[in-house]
Formats: C-alpha cells, sequence, structure tokens
C-alpha cells in the first residue's frame, strides 16, 4: 500500500544550527505515527516542512502522491494541520473561526454547516460555540485548531501536540478521536509525552539534534530502554543517544 505522506532526506539549517539532518519516513492509510523527541529535536521545524509551511534546504515531502513544494494547493487541500500553538484570531467566535475555514476548504452552504457541526461535535466545542476564541481556555483552544484541521475530512493529517493543555478526561477524548480517524487517514502525532505513543500510535520515531535515533513499534522501542530509564522522554533519549544508563539511575 503506498504512503499517503512520505518524507524523503529532509534537512533544514537556520544559519549554523543543523535543525533537521536528513530525516525519512511513510505513513500509510490506517497508521498513526508518533514523532518523538525532546525540546530542541527538530519536532516541530520537520512537521512544518511536511506540511509545506516552511520550505527545506534539501528533500521532498509528498501528501497522497503529491509534492508538497511543486503543487502546495493541490497537496495542502489533502491535508490537515493542527501547528504548534494552534494559532487562530482571537477576535473571532468559534463559529466565526471554523467558517472562515471551511470557506477556504471550498466549503460553501449545507456541506460548510454539515462539516462545522460534525468537526464541533467530535471536539465537543458545543459550550463555547458562541465565544471568542480569545476568551478561552489553553484546553478548548486546542480543540478549536484540531476543530479546522479535521473540518475538511483530511485523508491526512499532521498534529504538533494535539493534548498539549488538555486535562486527563480531555486526552482521552481526543486520543479516542484520533483513533477514529486513523481508520481512513494517515496521521503523525508530534509530542514530547511519552505515554501518548502507547495510547495512541501504532508505530514511533524518536529523533534527537535532527537525527531519527529510533524507530519501530512503541513496544520494541519499550524494549531497547531498560526499566530505570522509561520515566520521562528524556531518560529515554539519553539512554538511545548513549547506550549507557539514565542519569541519576542506579547501577546495578
Amino acid at each position: 500500500m503506498p504512503a499517503l505522506m512520505r518524507l524523503d532526506n529532509l534537512r533544514k539549517s537556520f544559519g549554523d544550527i543543523r535543525a533537521v539532518d536528513g530525516i525519512s519516513l511513510a505513513v500509510e492509510k490506517g497508521q498513526v505515527l508518533g514523532f518523538l523527541g525532546p525540546n530542541g529535536a527538530g519536532k516541530s521545524t520537520t512537521m512544518k516542512m511536511a506540511a509545506g509551511f516552511l520550505e527545506p534546504d534539501d528533500g521532498k515531502a509528498f501528501i497522497c502522491g503529491i509534492d508538497v513544494f511543486r503543487d502546495p494547493v493541490a497537496a495542502k487541500a489533502r491535508l490537515g494541520y493542527l501547528p504548534e500553538g494552534a494559532p487562530s484570531y482571537g477576535e473571532m467566535t468559534v463559529r466565526g473561526f471554523l467558517k472562515f475555514i471551511g470557506e477556504v476548504r471550498g466549503l460553501r452552504g449545507a456541506a460548510l454547516r454539515s462539516a462545522i457541526d460534525k468537526a464541533v461535535e467530535r471536539t465537543r466545542l458545543g459550550p463555547v460555540f458562541g465565544q471568542t476564541i480569545e476568551t478561552l481556555s489553553k484546553g478548548y483552544r486546542r480543540r478549536v485548531g484540531l476543530a479546522q484541521a479535521i473540518l475538511h475530512e483530511p485523508p491526512v493529517l499532521i498534529l504538533d501536540e494535539p493534548t498539549d493543555g488538555l486535562d486527563p478526561n480531555q486526552k482521552h477524548q481526543v486520543r479516542r478521536l484520533i483513533r477514529e480517524m486513523a481508520a481512513d487517514s494517515a496521521i503523525i502525532i508530534s509530542t514530547h509525552i511519552l505515554e501518548e505513543v502507547p495510547a495512541v500510535c501504532d508505530s514511533a520515531v524518536i529523533i534527537a539534534a535532527g537525527r531519527v535515533i529510533a524507530s519501530g513499534a512503541p513496544d520494541e522501542l519499550t524494549e531497547k530502554v531498560p526499566q530505570e530509564a522509561r520515566g520521562s522522554l528524556e531518560q529515554v533519549f539519553r539512554h538511545l543517544t548513549t547506550g549507557g544508563p539514565a542519569e541519576g539511575s542506579k547501577a546495578a
């Protein structure tokens, strides 16, 4: 089965800093890929290039077989993207913002109303539908960002920290929604939360300094790390990069 999302040897530097150094991956329909790494590892930069919002120095990105940089309009029409921080227009109401996004996506009339109703129901935004976004909590703003990403039911979803700012119950709801959408989509989730991976992902990639240092099914990655090094992503990262025990762990 051909991958719905494919990254080939992406590279990006900012001055003397190499943020992304040759990252390649592929995600098929029905797959949820966890994209992990500590802060500064290059996750968000990679996601921005995959979504066509940042041009790479080298490498290519494909959405449904379409080159993101040669045919960006066609590629992005098939993409739902939740960027870091879920930027939006604070003075707009949730209703107005989703209507605006739907119209940008080419939805009109009954199709637009149906898409908004479905996205609002799936993300539990009903209680704040008429409020301006700037008055919402961080968790609700995050859910508005998720609603706009899934509004047009795209075959590819790129979600940068989708549960950031959500309480435990909200996290559970979003994770369940992601699993539901995965049946017909290819999804990449960028996260620094280790528990996110076994909860929602089929496979995972861990990066550091802009390079892939480990990949595989969640249980396969866990088996590579001793029990004492599994307490946080930073400990897992440290073990995988050094091959030794995590800092602060007791020697056997």
